[in-house]
């Protein structure tokens, strides 16, 4: 699978570069975006890629089917293909969504970068709260300049007390529940100028 998605996906890479300014914008129907801070130009290519979508960023934003919700307790997973880009910026997952459209919306991030690090941030409205700064893990595969993409599984899994973070299936990081609200919309977080294929966004038990 990894070798058939990786020779699919380098066929596209030509025309789904970093540069998606270039591109028109488009999206799955039923899927919404939401850039952090909307201009003019701001453009994104997202489109129906199986399995999967394929995006590709100008400046950040979150992509989100509204109908898609989570309520604790819940496993959160989605699997990543990172290609190769000279942007070290975030790529992951998000939970907890609420009034996504509006101006109070509301989240938690965890992101991957290109070095190896990861991250888990919550927004309210414009203002942002770190949990966990960007922070070297083992268990996540950078991607190290070469030609091909890298794949990388992240995981949110809530319990009873806690919000646990994997990639890989290894636990990476921790926050204690009471700290976050958990239950909403899930959906995908891109930074600035990312090119990225996600295989798989599911919700499960945990």
């Amino acid at each position: 699978m990894r070798t058939i998605l990786s020779m699919a996906a380098l066929a596209i890479l030509s025309a789904a570069t970093g540069t998606a300014q270039d591109q028109e914008f488009t999206r799955p129907p039923d899927w919404k975006i939401r850039f952090d801070r909307p201009a003019p130009d701001s453009a994104i290519y997202f489109v129906d890629m199986a399995p999967g979508w394929h995006v590709t960023t100008g400046p950040a934003a979150i992509l989100f089917d509204p109908a898609m919700m989570a309520t604790a307790p819940f496993r959160l997973e989605s699997k990543i293909f990172l290609f190769p880009g000279d942007h070290r910026e975030g790529y992951g997952i998000f939970f907890g969504g609420t009034d996504l459209e509006g101006e109070a919306q509301g989240y938690t991030y965890f992101l991957l970068r290109k070095d190896g690090r990861f991250l888990v941030k919550q927004r309210h409205g414009a203002e942002t709260t770190t949990h966990i700064p960007w922070t070297a893990h083992d268990a996540i595969v950078p991607h190290d300049g070469g030609e091909s993409p890298v794949e990388n599984v992240l995981a949110v899994v809530t319990t009873t007390d806690a919000i646990v973070f994997e990639v890989n299936g290894t636990q990476v990081g921790r926050i204690e529940r009471a700290s976050l609200a958990t239950d909403g919309v899930v959906g995908l977080r891109v930074n600035h100028r990312l090119n990225l294929h996600v295989a798989s966004l599911t919700v499960g038990s945990p």
